[in-house]
């Protein structure tokens, strides 16, 4: 009887605790503070996370080619998972950050065409992030006897601005029909990088760099993209292009003159005409299987 009563003493002990544990006046030891309720193992957060990698294609397979280059605007609803956020926070990343960060870091490697035959320096690429003002502005300040006194210095550095301003994405891809597997397949090859010049917006839209996208996926892995539908199911920025869940505008496609769309069409023409290269590729699948 007193050996029962000494197992029932130790189990609410023992549950006592855990109630106390985590109450107000509990003392947290480092490693204790984290932002969230629950650690996320079941997502494979992290270092953890690998790519799906592309299945072995021979040459004699391909029965059937066709490259495509397109067009995402990253303003639109639909890709603003890939745009956002325009500022550093701690919880979220947009992907024009990731490829930045590893771009300054050496792991990717950036070029000046999407033939990948020009690599860029990683200095001309620190100076085209970070935006130095060369226009001073005028400031109010106190000399040492308290005298008001007006001066013009110049504005701090702003490493930040390339985050909004670059607002579209250039994808360069090859669709195919493997026999071997009976599928039509596509894969991206690079992505390009457009923005508009700090304080020269109304010159256009410029080509920051391209980076070869098989190099980039392992990293593109690495990070969650938000999901306006669920916070405890974030996809990565793999999973977005691997699953094709964005949307985009098809301005070129390999031709005989080498040339884009707005080349030889305008406005709703344009828009039409990419509409009639994505429905050749479905079509071409279709009437491959029609009996």
């Amino acid at each position: 009887m007193i050996h029962l009563k000494n197992i029932s003493f130790t189990v609410l002990f023992f549950f006592t605790f855990l109630c106390v544990k985590g109450q107000p006046g509990t003392v947290f030891q480092p490693g204790d503070y984290r932002d969230g309720v629950y650690d996320k193992w079941s997502n494979m957060s992290g270092e953890n996370r690998r790519l799906i990698p592309y299945t072995h294609l021979r040459e004699g397979d391909v029965t059937w080619e066709k490259r495509v280059w397109r067009r995402l605007d990253l303003r639109e609803k639909q890709n603003q998972q890939l745009y956002y956020p325009i500022e550093l926070v701690s919880n979220r990343t947009s992907l024009l950050q990731v490829i930045l960060k590893y771009v300054l870091a050496g792991q990717i490697v950036p070029f000046k065409d999407d033939d990948f035959m020009v690599p860029i320096e990683l200095s001309v690429i620190r100076t085209k992030v970070v935006y130095q003002p060369t226009d001073s502005v005028p400031r109010q300040d106190y000399l040492p006897d308290g005298t008001e006194v007006t001066i013009n210095v110049l504005p701090e550095a702003d490493s930040t601005w390339l985050f909004e301003n670059a607002q579209s994405l250039e994808l360069k891809e090859d669709w195919f029909f493997d026999k071997q597997k009976s599928v039509l397949e596509v894969r991206i090859l690079s992505l390009g990088i457009n923005y508009l010049p700090k304080g020269k917006e109304d010159a256009g839209e410029m080509t920051l760099f391209y980076v070869y996208f098989p190099a980039c996926r392992p990293f593109f892995a690495k990070h969650e993209v938000y999901n306006a539908k669920n916070d405890s199911e974030r996809r990565t920025f793999e999973d977005i292009f691997w699953k094709r869940q964005f949307s985009s505008v098809a301005f070129k496609e390999s031709n005989v003159y080498d040339r884009t769309v707005d080349r030889y069409a305008q406005g709703i023409d344009a828009l039409l005409e990419s509409d009639r290269i994505k429905n050749d590729i479905f079509r071409w699948e279709h009437d491959l299987w029609h009996f």
